[in-house]
């Protein structure tokens, strides 16, 4: 018969089970620091040699991290999905660009249709208190700030499409776009009407998400794809007419 005596858990397996749940929905962060043992042996339920064995196995698996005298911290898990030698080909190729923006716009128009469908109210509530700091960082005209609540908007439909596999691999691709592996927001900030049509289109993503129209949300994030990929293929050309500006001035001043 293929039946065999159920055996009691023991209770480290269960805090394993907890925490491995919260890495792998992307709710524990790569390098975020866990609660104080004390803390979290109050908040599991459990005794801190339970505890310990827990974080031990968790430390063997490579999904936890010690570090002396700070604590334990979510390994970084999300590094290795390209080698350094990948990341430095994607940085010099322009075509890596265009292929990156092709990938997301396909990817993020799936997540926001999905988002639209299954999203909890809560998850919605997320996604317009990011877009509600993005309006108030706009005036600000921070580089930085923009780029990282532009991440943080787009990463939280992903999150909201509830498909873990997506969410780790997009997390692992948002961090590369923040570290200008990819393009830098700030050169599209060049043209002068790039900023105010960035945080028009996020709003049109928002408005279809709250409104739970999966369509208008798939519609809006492939607008928002197509005008980056516009402006960045037109800051190149700009940039290409401006060094060849550049050189017909040199020239002109040599022959005087």
């Amino acid at each position: 018969m293929p039946f065999h005596e159920i055996q009691p858990e023991k209770l480290s397996n269960s805090v394993v089970r907890q925490i491995e749940l919260l890495i792998l929905r992307g709710i524990l962060r790569p390098g975020e620091r866990l609660p104080s043992e004390r803390e979290l042996s109050e908040k599991l339920g459990v005794s801190r040699p339970s505890l310990r064995e827990a974080i031990s196995a968790l430390q063997e698996r490579g999904l936890l991290t010690s570090r002396a005298g700070a604590g334990i911290f979510v390994a970084e898990v999300l590094g290795s999905a390209f080698s350094d030698a990948l990341i430095r080909l994607f940085a010099s190729h322009d075509e890596a660009v265009f292929d990156y923006i092709d990938f997301r716009r396909d990817m993020e128009a799936l997540a926001a249709e999905r988002a639209a469908r299954q999203a909890s109210d809560t998850d919605l509530k997320v996604i317009n208190t990011i877009f509600e700091k993005m309006e108030a960082a706009h005036p600000k005209r921070n580089p930085a700030d923009e780029a990282r609540l532009d991440a943080e908007f787009h990463m939280s439909i992903i999150e909201a499409s509830h498909n873990v596999i997506m969410l780790h691999m997009m997390r692992s691709m948002f961090d590369l776009l923040r570290e200008g592996v990819f393009y830098n927001r700030q050169v599209m900030f060049r043209q002068r009407t790039t900023r105010g049509a960035l945080l028009d289109q996020h709003r049109a993503i928002n408005d279809a998400l709250q409104a739970r129209d999966a369509t208008a949300a798939r519609a809006a994030v492939e607008a928002h794809l197509n005008y980056v990929e516009e402006a960045l293929k037109n800051q190149q050309a700009a940039d290409r007419n401006e060094a060849i500006a550049q050189q017909r001035l040199e020239h002109e001043k040599l022959r005087n």
